[in-house]
Order: structure tokens, then sequence, then C-alpha cells
């Protein structure tokens, strides 16, 4: 897979700052989806319930204390230079490559545009790095990567838009290294942030749970499209991934003591934190950016400080999971309604040739299927249904409405078919749509899969992209 420079790009324009002045006002305003404040000014990351209402269950004790911290399992993040080269990052050698999630398929290399140098992976198994690509707008998200013998390898690699939500939609259902499908260094505590004079972190944290605290159904919610895989099978708390966990309005702060506690437990009741991973026996882990200046329970002295831990205490038990709230403010503190109407359908393979002699191939780049220059129509069928992750929170119900939207070039088109499981009968097909065009229709079946049908078009190269939404 490859992040080309040609690749079509966000009109949004980034700055490396963080802050930008505003003269006329002398009022400082973000700049949303950068290297320093990543995603848009519209994600639940930089976003604020109003009036939230609680859930009953605590966070239980488990092994160890209560945690905000950097380390094995926290990440870096890494910012690149138009000046740096491009980085090839390959399989482990016992392995068949690097697992593209959102191709769901094994990808021999990933070439990525820019490299940074002084890239350091967390020390833990999971190898937490990401690589932020503010000319490209992407953040480059790995997983169990590593430097080996002057070559870099990983498991897995992910990748999300800069300026987008943060999270995954159920076509491109996993963005990111951590188990809820983000990248590892959503909603971290980052180190410009740690000592720069304000009360709170601008922005939702990001917290991990142990077993007897995540729950194993279901496994997760909105917004995250994907849990630890065997999270139906080991957890047995009450706790979804993906859900928002704060400090209820009656938790008195001024029982801690901490400075640097003061501040994650302001922000707490603020903003909250999202659970996007499982850790092992910790009630649970705020992450912070290694390398930050973070407090420790240890002091210089190496005494243990008790205070923090009972504090830590404290906070465990006063976090509630947020079950509803009134609405939602957004990072410039204006009212908005999150978008959980996101596309269904994914162009990603594996396809097999009907007629032609090319098949075309799925780029996660650009979300579509990208064909060269043709003498005559390639026609490509998916017949395995993986056109369709089935995200809990947005699978398809029977007799509700759905738009197919095509976005094509090079006169590329697309039928959709889809088959109703129990009877093996086709139940739904769409016209031959090609761009701009699209069909309305009423979703036929409750447990079901897809086909869908590609055919190129003739001369130059041609591409085709899809969107499923409710109308």
């Amino acid at each position: 897979m490859y992040f080309s420079k040609s690749i079509p790009r966000s009109k949004l324009i980034v700055f490396w700052v963080g802050l930008l002045s505003l003269s006329i006002t002398g009022v400082s305003a973000k700049e949303f989806g950068t290297y320093a404040t990543p995603f848009s000014v519209n994600s639940l990351w930089n976003s604020k319930p109003v009036n939230p209402k609680f859930k009953e269950f605590q966070i239980p004790t488990s092994i160890y204390y209560p945690a905000i911290q950097q380390g094995k399992y926290s990440t870096g993040v890494f910012q690149t230079k138009s000046s740096d080269p491009e980085g090839t990052i390959y399989g482990y050698p016992d392995k068949k490559g690097v697992w593209d999630p959102d191709s769901e398929v094994f990808k021999p290399f990933i070439k990525i545009p820019h490299w940074p140098s002084g890239v350091v992976p967390a020390e833990g198994s999971d190898g937490h790095a990401d690589v932020v690509d503010e000319s490209l707008g992407i953040i480059h998200s790995f997983w169990q990567l590593k430097l080996i013998n002057g070559k870099w390898v990983a498991a897995q690699y992910a990748w999300t838009k800069l300026n987008g939500t943060g999270w995954s939609d159920p076509a491109h259902y996993f963005q990111g290294a951590r188990a809820a499908a983000v990248p590892s260094s959503a909603g971290i505590i980052r180190q410009h942030e740690m000592d720069d004079g304000k009360e709170i972190y601008e922005h939702a944290l990001a917290i991990s749970l142990a077993h007897n605290a995540l729950s194993k159904n279901p496994t997760y919610v909105f917004p995250a499209t994907s849990a630890d895989s065997d999270a139906d099978k080991t957890n047995s708390g009450d706790i979804p991934e993906g859900a928002l966990l704060m400090l209820p309005p009656d938790f008195d702060i001024s029982r801690i003591k901490t400075p640097k506690l003061i501040k994650v437990a302001k922000t707490l009741k603020t903003y909250g934190a999202y659970v996007v991973d499982r850790n092992v026996g910790t009630p649970f882990v705020v992450y912070v950016e290694n390398g930050s200046n973070v407090y420790s329970l240890k002091k210089a002295n190496l005494l243990w400080d008790s205070q923090a831990a009972s504090e830590l205490h404290l906070i465990r038990e006063g976090l509630r999971q947020v079950s509803t709230a009134e609405g939602w403010l957004n990072g410039n503190g204006e009212p908005f309604t999150p978008d959980k109407n996101l596309n269904l359908l994914s162009m990603r393979g594996p396809w097999r040739l009907v007629s032609g002699n090319t098949l075309g191939e799925f780029s996660t780049a650009d979300q579509a299927v990208n064909f060269g220059k043709t003498a005559s129509p390639v026609v490509q069928e998916n017949i395995s249904g993986r056109s369709m992750q089935i995200v809990n929170w947005a699978k398809p119900k029977l007799g509700d409405s759905y738009k197919l939207t095509i976005k094509s070039s090079g006169g590329a088109k697309l039928t959709l078919k889809i088959v109703d499981k129990t009877s093996k009968k086709i139940v739904f097909q769409s016209k031959e749509l090609g761009n701009g065009e699209s069909e309305i229709f009423t979703w036929p079946a409750d447990d079901f899969s897809t086909i869908l049908t590609i055919t190129s078009g003739v001369g130059d190269s041609s591409s085709l992209s899809a969107e499923l939404l409710k109308p």
C-alpha cells in the first residue's frame, strides 16, 4: 500500500501552530486538524456533553492502582517534515506481511511518503507509534512497530484523517492501533499540554479499563466500531469500549490535592474520557504521550506516594459512564449533533474477474477501486460480503430507507445486490449507477449478504467509490 503525494488532499489549510491569534478581537482560537490539536472542531474528542446523565456501575478495583501514565502501553506522536524521506515498513519475518484492517489483507510492505527521524515505538508488546503528516492530513498509526536490523517492521498499520472525527465509520471501520479502532494518539495528554498553565486539558481523554470493568455485551458502542477480539468471552463488567466516562457534577474535586491529578479530574468533569482499549489488571489508565513530564506515584526519593494513590482511587470511585446527554458543544463551544449516519459500504475485496484482463485494485487511501488503462471494459465482482463490515450500532434495518450514491471517474459503474441468507435469494438489485447517480431503496432483509459488481471505463484510467447512507 502506498500513500502517494498525488492523492486527493483536504481543502482545509492546516498550520503547525496549535493556537491562532486573532488580532482583531484579541481572542485566541484553536486551529483544529493539526499536529498540536488533531481532529475537527466537531470531533467528539474536542467536544463536551451538555447535562449528561450517568449509569450506576462503578469501576472495580483490580491488581494494580489506577494510573495516569506514559510508557510501555502509551505512544509517541511524531511529526513529519516535507523534507523527510520516504519510509518503508515491512511485516515481521515470520508473518505474511503487515495487516491492513481496512483492506482486510496482509500487505508485503507499507510505504509512507515522509518518515521522520527519531521515531521511537512504545516499549510494551503493543509497540504503539503514531506519525502525523500535516502536508497530507494523515495520522499513520502502527501496532507492534519495531526497528530490526535497520529495517522497520510492524504487525498492523491503519490511518485516519488529521481533520476527521478521530473515530472510524462503518465502511472504513478500523482507523488506528487501539482496540476501539482509533489512533493510539487520540485523546492522549500531549507533552505540550502538561504544563501549559491551563486548568484543564481541552479535549476528552483516552482511557483503558481492565476485564472486570469492560462489558461483553455489547463489547463496544458508538463512536467505537471495534473492541478486543475476545471481549465477548473474557470481559465481566458493564462498560463497553467507546463509552464516555466522566466525573459527575457533584464530584468534590477539593478532595484531590495532587496538582497534575487536579487537572485530570477537572478535565474528566468537563470533557470526560473515552474507553479505547483494555489493559491487564489496572482499574483505569489515562494515557499520556511518551516523553512527557507526567506525575509518577514514585517521588524523586523513590518512596511510594500514598496520597496520589489514594486520590486515583477517589477518581475511580467517582467515574461513571455517560448514558445520555441533552446535547453537545463542539470545540468552539457551538451546539452540534454528532453524526451517526455514516457510510456503510466499502470497496475492499476480494474481487474476482468476470470479464476483461486485469482486476481493478482497492486503494485504502481514497477508499476506491482503481483501474488502469483498458481497451475493453473490465467487470469484477465481490461476493464475499466483506464490502459491509457490520458495526453493531449501524446495521441496516429491515424496512428502513437507504440511499446508494456513486462517485466515479472514467465511466466506471457499480451494481449492488442484496442476498437474503435465509432464502439464499437476491432480494434487491440496484440499477447500474455511474458518477453522481444514486438510488433510494427499502432495506429488504435482516440476515443478509452483499454482492458488488463494478464495470470499469474504457481507455484511460477509471475509479469508483460508493456511499450508502440513510437519505
